[in-house]
């Protein structure tokens, strides 16, 4: 794959760069844990993560991985659209990687509706400079119409109080995975 679509260390750069020790932060969609190990080792002992998957399985992975690499998080086996009755506190970073988990059920995915109800939570709780980043997934059933919703969603966004970019190949054959990342901006 070509570095240009490897968007992860990219994503991970930004969010580096407003996570300090000690902060609270959010996975909306946990998969193979790979994001809320990251966020884990952002945050340190002093700092919480809340992870999100609609999927057992996937919840139990990422327990076992953060267990073998010593961190913990809040999980909760449970759609993304209930973050604000577990986080009561501002995160400064927000992930999301929608679709279906990796090597699980792909038959179970995340949803328009759901999807949109977790992004204005995450928003609502996000910190002044906070980050939320959204690997949209347009490629599988439901998925174009979901990241259609998302993009709608960002748009209206206001500026200067929400900066939005969108990052995806131009010249795809397939519908192609594509990020987009808002940064909250208070004034």
């Amino acid at each position: 794959m070509s570095f240009l679509l490897r968007t992860l260390p990219l994503v991970h750069d930004w969010v580096k760069q407003v996570v300090k020790p000690g902060d609270r932060v959010l996975d909306a969609t946990v998969g193979n844990g790979h994001d809320t190990l990251f966020l884990a080792e952002l945050v340190g002992t002093e700092g919480t993560v809340y992870g999100f998957d609609l999927q057992e399985e996937a919840v139990s992975r990422t327990s076992e991985l953060l267990e073998q690499a010593g961190h913990q998080a809040v999980l909760t086996a449970g759609c993304h659209s209930q973050l604000s009755q577990v986080v009561k506190e501002p995160v400064t970073a927000a992930m999301f990687n929608l679709g279906y988990l990796p090597n699980g059920d792909k038959s179970v995915i995340t949803q328009e509706q759901t999807t949109l109800l977790a992004l204005e939570s995450a928003l609502e709780l996000l910190a002044h400079k906070g980050i939320i980043t959204i690997m949209c997934y347009p490629g599988h059933d439901g998925g174009a119409s979901e990241a259609s919703a998302v993009e709608a969603w960002a748009r209206e966004l206001e500026t200067p109080h929400y900066l939005v970019m969108r990052m995806s190949p131009h010249n795809p054959k397939n519908p192609a995975p594509y990020l987009i990342a808002v940064q909250k901006n208070l004034p």
